[in-house]
């Protein structure tokens, strides 16, 4: 029988839940709703299935900031000697402060600005994943301005379906990602012109929430392919990038385990010299994570009951913008007749809803759970009708770490001035 909940340290007690040793009520009374509830010990067995899989591989494991860049969370990678996968100057500073190594980071990213590729030069990152020809050349007079020599991965785009959300799949000709897989040749050899680049590698990241490991091995067979042909012409890669994207379980999805999916994967390059890199995000902090919000109000009426809580789309905008779905449980078993409830939050807008039509036995003041939100959850909250923040908690077996105050209200307007 499969684990009753998508998080895997979370577990009810006398009908109460509890993540790893701390119930989710003492989280919320001692520092508020809505709270990003992290368990370590979930964050740590996910990097260790990685590590598992491809022991005996030349391989680094980049986390993919984008999906979780607290500082608490990149701390706990860190320490296992992760990588980082980064899409922005601000991620690297943020890399850097939790104790990251620059010289495991991976920029990826279509918008590279000159001054963000200053800054990782001056960092001493490991590879720039290059998207376009234009970037290229602009990283290359960048370069020569501080007198070094970048170290480039041209990211290609193999033209697979990842059978995935149009909105999270990145591999198809009609995606503004990387260069298109003819087109690679050409750009390789420009590159080997250029005296401020350093051909390291190449990389390929196809989508998101990938459930079955075809489409990305496909890409892998395109992406040998094009290793084989670069080095007949005497551009030999040090690495091969092969993304990230692994899905995890939101309802009822049944994704391969990390050594199932990458099997595939690694058996394409068996016997290969180069060094493998893989660009994980989801898989390693989605259902590590979950956000606690209360009740404030239980609204019934003629078509649908609304159970109003203190979250919004605002602190999750996955339901507003994909339609995603995320299971909700009571954090408090309760005897009182199961209702079915539209879960929305107090933000002046229709699409302001977390989950539709869920069967819940809740009273007004309860606690709620939204799971499998440790991805793109914090990241993509905003402060839309001057909402603060959540508040950030790492529960570490039976301790707990505050890892984000709860923003206060007056920071939201503190760079900003009234008119004379």
């Amino acid at each position: 029988m499969s684990h009753p909940y998508p998080t895997p340290t979370l577990h009810a007690v006398d009908g109460a839940l509890m993540l790893e040793d701390v119930a989710l009520q003492d989280i919320a009374a001692r520092y508020g709703t809505p709270t990003y509830v992290y368990s370590r010990a979930a964050l740590t067995s996910a990097f260790d299935a990685y590590r598992r899989a491809l022991n005996g591989r030349r391989a680094l494991v980049c986390y993919a900031v984008k999906a979780n860049s607290n500082l608490g969370v990149l701390s706990v990678f860190a320490r296992l000697g992760a990588g980082f996968d980064i899409v922005s100057g601000g991620e690297l500073a943020r890399v850097i402060a939790a104790g990251g190594e620059a010289a495991k980071v991976v920029f990826s990213g279509v918008g590279k600005t000159r001054a963000e590729m200053r800054q990782a030069l001056a960092a001493g990152i490991r590879c720039f994943n290059v998207e376009s020809a234009a970037e290229l050349e602009r990283l290359n007079d960048v370069a020569g301005e501080l007198g070094r020599r970048a170290p480039i991965a041209l990211r290609v785009n193999p033209d697979v379906d990842p059978k995935t959300h149009p909105y999270i799949s990145t591999g198809l000709k009609s995606n503004k990602f990387g260069v298109a897989f003819d087109d690679a040749l050409a750009i390789y050899r420009r590159a080997a012109q250029l005296p401020n680049l350093r051909i390291s590698g190449v990389a390929c990241h196809i989508g998101s929430q990938l459930l079955d490991p075809a489409p990305m091995a496909e890409a892998a067979q395109k992406v040998l392919g094009l290793v084989d042909r670069l080095a007949a012409e005497g551009i030999a890669l040090e690495h091969i990038d092969l993304g990230g994207g692994l899905g995890i379980r939101y309802s009822d999805e049944t994704p391969p385990a990390v050594a199932e999916y990458l099997a595939p994967l690694l058996a394409v390059f068996d016997g290969r010299r180069e060094e493998l890199c893989f660009e994980p995000g989801r898989s390693l902090v989605g259902n590590a994570g979950l956000l606690l919000t209360r009740i404030e109000y239980l609204k019934p009426g003629e078509e649908k009951n609304f159970a109003i809580v203190d979250a919004a789309m605002n602190d999750l905008a996955r339901p507003a913008l994909y339609d995603a779905y995320h299971e909700v449980v009571a954090v408090q078993a309760r005897e009182v007749p199961e209702r079915r409830y539209e879960i929305v939050g107090p933000i002046c807008e229709s699409g302001d809803f977390l989950a539709h039509d869920r069967s819940l036995a809740v009273a007004e003041g309860d606690l709620l759970a939204i799971l499998s939100a440790g991805a793109y959850g914090m990241t993509m909250s905003s402060n839309y009708n001057t909402r603060g923040r959540a508040a950030e908690v790492i529960v570490d077996g039976a301790g707990t770490h505050l890892v984000r105050e709860r923003e206060p209200i007056e920071s939201l307007y503190a760079s900003e001035k009234p008119l004379a």
